[in-house]
């Protein structure tokens, strides 16, 4: 069984910096795409970063120029490193890995981690 784990998560003041960092743990499977969502209270989750195997990235507007997503594929790790956060960044925040598990033929399937809360004060 795949799992991701978050941790990194906190309260931080308005200009401050965090860094989360997600582990896919787990047995005989391969990692494709992996990325960052976050939810607010009372909205929809949404997309702040995604990061492909060969290390390209995109981002969500609001976060691009703030925001760093790398990974580490031997490592299995996946983080973001947030700058100048605002207060309007506070979330819960999701790791996000499509898996497949081994021998092929290659299935991908989403996996998603349980959440770390970020919270930024003004």
């Amino acid at each position: 069984q795949v799992q991701l784990v978050e941790s990194g998560g906190g309260l931080v003041q308005a200009g401050g910096s965090l860094r989360l960092s997600c582990v896919v743990s787990g047995s005989n499977f391969r990692i494709g795409n992996m990325g960052w969502y976050r939810q607010a209270p009372g909205k929809q989750r949404e997309l702040v970063a995604t990061i492909t195997t060969g290390g390209s990235t995109n981002y969500e507007d609001s976060v691009r120029g703030r925001f760093t997503i790398s990974r580490d594929n031997a490592k299995n790790t996946v983080n973001l490193r947030m700058n100048s956060l605002k207060p309007e960044d506070t979330a819960v925040y999701y790791c996000n890995a499509w898996v497949s598990t081994l021998p092929p033929p290659l299935r991908y399937f989403e996996v998603w981690g349980q959440g770390t809360l970020v919270t930024v004060s003004s």
